[in-house]
C-alpha cells in the first residue's frame, strides 16, 4: 500500500515532466515507463551478476556486454546533466529500442517504434533522480506506484477509450474467480488493468508452484494475453504487467476486429471493457464476424469475437452500454439470441450510471455468460447496482455506499437467488420469459416496482381545513389591530 511519502514523490516526478514541457498523461507516463524499463533491466543485470558470484560461474545471459556496462542505470545515473542526455540520446535508449532484435520478449517488441521525447538534459537528470528515490525494489509497492500513476490519466482516449475504475475491475474479476490453469485474455487491454487485477487475485488466492518450469512460463507468459491497435497502450500495458511481476506477459500489437486477427478458441476466461463508441467500415472488419452478426458497430462486433477467441466452456465477463441489452435493430437481436440459444448467458449486472465519470456518462452493464454450442441459458441472474462506493458526478468521492460486496456475495451464493422476488435487487429471470420480451435484457423489463400508496383528504375536507385556518388568521389581526389601538 502506498504511503503518503511515496504519493507525494511519484507527484513530484509527474509535476517535472508537466513543467518541463510534457503535458499529455499518456505520453508522461510513456516516457517514464522507458525510465523504469531501463532501471529494471539494471537490476536484472545485477541479480545475475550475484548468483554468479554465488556460483563462480559467469553471468548467464547478461543484459549489457563488457561493451555496454555504461549503459546501466547505476552507472550513468552519476553523470552530469549533458553528457547523460547526450549518452541517453545515442547510445541508451537505441540500445533498449533495439532489443526486440536479440530478445522475444513483450516490452522489447513494443520498443520497437518508440520514441524518446524528453526535450532537455535538466527534465532527464530530475527524473532520474525521482525515480532512483523511489521504493521499487517491492513487487507490490513497483505496481501499487504504477497504478497511482495510471490514475492520473484524466481524458478519454479515442475510439471510446477510457480507463475501467479499479474497483469495477476487481469486482469482476472476484466474480469470476480466475485460477493458475486459465489461459485469460482482454482482447482491448489498454493498460491491461483486468489481467493485473486477475494476476493479483491468483497469487492471493492460490499456491503456485515456481519450481516447475512449466508453470513459471505460463504464469510468466501465455497465462496472461492482451491486445490493442494503440502501441503507446501497449508499451503502458506492458510496464503495468512487469510492475506487477509478470515477466512476459503476451500483450501484441493487434487490430481484434480485422481480418488480420486470425486466433479462434484459444482461451478459458475473457475480461474486458472494449470501445463502445464508433463504427468501422465493413472492409475493416473480421469476414468471420460478419457471418454472426451484419453490423458496424464495435460493441457488437466484440461480443462475437469473444465467443470466437473461447474455447467450449471458456467463461466471459464484460462491460456493455446498455443499448447492448435492449436496443432494437436486427444486430443487437442477433447478438443477443446467439448469446442465449446457442451459449449460456448467466448474470447481467446493472451498474450505476455515473460508474465511469468523468470520462464519461453512458449507463452499462455487467454481461457474464459461457461459451457452450449448444445452448444452456435456462435463467439469467439480474442485479441493479445502484451505489458502487463512489459518488456518481464528476468528482467520484469515497462515501459509503457501496453494493459491491453484496453483488459478490450474492453472485458466489447463486442457489439462493432463485427464492428472491422481483422487488429485490437482485433476481432470477427464466430464459422463456426472455424470449417472450424478444430477448430484451434490460432489467427494467423485469424488475417489479412496489409504489407506496399516498392518501389524500377529501377535496371538501382540505377546503373545511383552509377557512378553519383563514378565520383564525382573521381573528389574530382583528387582536393585533385593537393592541395597536
Amino acid at each position: 500500500m502506498l504511503t503518503g511519502e511515496i504519493r507525494n514523490k511519484v507527484d513530484a516526478l509527474w509535476t517535472a515532466f508537466w513543467t518541463g514541457g510534457i503535458a499529455n498523461p499518456l505520453t508522461v507516463i510513456e516516457q517514464i515507463s522507458y525510465l523504469l524499463f531501463i532501471k529494471r533491466l539494471d537490476d536484472i543485470h545485477t541479480l545475475k551478476e550475484l548468483q554468479a558470484n554465488r556460483t563462480g560461474k559467469p553471468v548467464k545471459d547478461p543484459i549489457f556486454n563488457d561493451k555496454q556496462q555504461h549503459l546501466r542505470w547505476s552507472k550513468f545515473k552519476h553523470l552530469e546533466p549533458g553528457e547523460m542526455f547526450s549518452l541517453f540520446h545515442a547510445e541508451v535508449f537505441p540500445f533498449i529500442k533495439n532489443m526486440a532484435s536479440g530478445s522475444d520478449t513483450t516490452f522489447a517488441r513494443a520498443m520497437a517504434d518508440a520514441t524518446f521525447i524528453i526535450p532537455k538534459a535538466s527534465l532527464l537528470t530530475q527524473a532520474v533522480e525521482l525515480i532512483e528515490d523511489l521504493p521499487m525494489k517491492d513487487r507490490d509497492t513497483k505496481g501499487d506506484v504504477y497504478e497511482y500513476m495510471l490514475g492520473k490519466i484524466s481524458s478519454a482516449g479515442q475510439n471510446g477509450q477510457f480507463r475501467t475504475p479499479r474497483h469495477i475491475i476487481k469486482m469482476m474479476v472476484e466474480l469470476m474467480q480466475p485460477k493458475v490453469k486459465d489461459s485469460i485474455c482482454d482482447p482491448a487491454c489498454g493498460t491491461a488493468g483486468f489481467l493485473v487485477a486477475a494476476g493479483e487475485y491468483i497469487r492471493t488466492h492460490q499456491e503456485i508452484d515456481y519450481h516447475s518450469a512449466d508453470n513459471r512460463d505460463h504464469v510468466n507468459g501465455r497465462l496472461f494475453n492482451g491486445f490493442d491497435f494503440d502501441t503507446t497502450m501497449l508499451r503502458i500495458g506492458s510496464m503495468n504487467m512487469m510492475m506487477h511481476g509478470v515477466e512476459n506477459p503476451h500483450i501484441m500489437y493487434k487490430d481484434s476486429l480485422s481480418d488480420s486477427n486470425k486466433e479462434s478458441e484459444q482461451y478459458t476466461l475473457i475480461l474486458a471493457n472494449p470501445p463502445f463508441k464508433g463504427s468501422l467500415a465493413e472492409n475493416e472488419v473480421s469476414k468471420k464476424l460478419l457471418e454472426t452478426v451484419k453490423t458496424k458497430k464495435t460493441e457488437l462486433l466484440f461480443l462475437v469475437l469473444m465467443l470466437r477467441l473461447l474455447k467450449a466452456g471458456g467463461r466471459c465477463a464484460v462491460i456493455v452500454p446498455d443499448g447492448v441489452l435492449f436496443g432494437s435493430s436486427n444486430a443487437h437481436l442477433d447478438v443477443r439470441k446467439e448469446i442465449i440459444d446457442n451459449h449460456r448467458l448467466e448474470a447481467i449486472i446493472s451498474l450505476p450510471a455515473g460508474v465511469f465519470k468523468p470520462y464519461a456518462g453512458v449507463s452499462t452493464g455487467i454481461m457474464i455468460f459461457t461459451k457452450t454450442g449448444t445452448g444452456g441459458t435456462d435463467n439469467v441472474w439480474f442485479y441493479d447496482m445502484q451505489a458502487d462506493g463512489y459518488s456518481l458526478d464528476d468528482k467520484r468521492s469515497k462515501i459509503d455506499v457501496d453494493d459491491i460486496p453484496d453483488v459478490i456475495k450474492r453472485w458466489h451464493n447463486i442457489e439462493a437467488e432463485s427464492k428472491r422476488k422481483r422487488t429485490d435487487k437482485s433476481f432470477m429471470v427464466p430464459v422463456d420469459d426472455i424470449r417472450k420480451e424478444k430477448y430484451d435484457l434490460s432489467i427494467n423489463r423485469y424488475k417489479q416496482i412496489i409504489y407506496d400508496e399516498v392518501k389524500y383528504n377529501k377535496p371538501k375536507d382540505i377546503l373545511t381545513e383552509i377557512i378553519k385556518m383563514e378565520k383564525e388568521i382573521q381573528k389574530g389581526l382583528e387582536e393585533l389591530d385593537g393592541m395597536l389601538g
